[in-house]
C-alpha cells in the first residue's frame, strides 16, 4: 500500500494526535483534580507507560512496514521515537521534581539504593543518545556509527519493561506482558541480529 505525499504528511498528524492526547489528558486530571488518590505517583506511572508504549510502536513500524508492505510507517519512526524520548522526559521530570523535590544529593542515593532506578537511568541516557542523534544532518556526519549507536534502542526495550516490572511491589503481570511482548519484538529481528555478528 502506497500513500502520497499529503497522505503520509496527515498520516503523521494523526499520530501525532494519538501521542499528545494523553499528556492533554493527563493535564486534564491534574488540573480537575481527578489524578486519584496519589497524584505525584499517577504523573510518574502514567508518562513511564506512555513511554513504554510509544517504545513498543516503534518496535512494532519495522515488522509490520515488511510484512504488510506499508513503506509509509518506515517514516514515522523518527516522529514516535522522539515521542518516546518526550515521555520518557516527562517521567523523569515528575519523579525528580514532585516526588524527591530536586534533591539532587537523594537522587544519588535512590539510584544506588533502588536498582530500578539506575536501570530506569540507564535506559534514559540511551533514549537521550537516540533523540540526540536522530536527525539528518547528524546521521549523515555519523556514518555507519549512527546505525551501530540507534541498535541501542533494542537495549533500551530490554531495560524499560525490566525498570517497569522491577518498580512494582505487586501485579507483576502487566509488567510481565511487557517483558514477553517486548522480547517477542526483537526475536523478529534474529535475522537481523545473526547477521551483524
Amino acid at each position: 500500500m502506497r500513500l502520497t505525499p499529503r497522505g503520509v504528511w496527515w498520516f503523521k498528524v494523526l499520530m501525532h494526535l494519538m501521542f499528545l492526547t494523553p499528556i492533554a489528558f493527563l493535564a486534564a486530571k491534574v488540573l480537575t483534580d481527578n489524578a486519584g488518590g496519589d497524584p505525584v505517583q499517577y504523573i510518574i506511572h502514567y508518562t513511564g507507560m506512555g513511554a513504554l508504549n510509544a517504545l513498543v510502536v516503534t518496535l512494532v513500524i519495522s515488522p509490520l512496514a515488511k510484512r504488510l508492505k506499508l513503506g509509509f510507517l518506515m517514516q514515522t519512526r523518527r516522529m514516535i521515537g522522539l515521542y518516546v524520548f518526550v515521555y520518557a522526559s516527562l517521567h523523569i521530570f515528575a519523579f525528580v521534581s514532585l516526588d524527591l523535590l530536586f534533591a539532587w544529593g537523594f537522587l544519588l542515593e535512590e539510584v544506588v539504593k533502588r536498582p530500578y532506578i539506575l536501570v530506569g537511568a540507564l535506559t534514559y541516557i540511551i533514549l537521550l543518545l537516540l533523540a540526540v542523534t536522530s536527525f539528518n544532518r547528524l546521521k549523515k556526519k555519523m556514518g555507519r556509527s549512527w546505525q551501530k549507536l540507534h541498535n541501542w534502542v533494542y537495549l533500551a526495550a530490554l531495560l524499560a519493561p525490566i525498570h517497569f516490572y522491577w518498580s512494582v511491589k505487586s501485579e507483576i503481570i502487566e509488567p510481565s506482558i511487557y517483558i514477553l511482548i517486548c522480547c517477542g519484538l526483537l526475536y523478529l529481528r534474529k535475522a537481523k541480529f545473526l547477521k551483524q555478528h
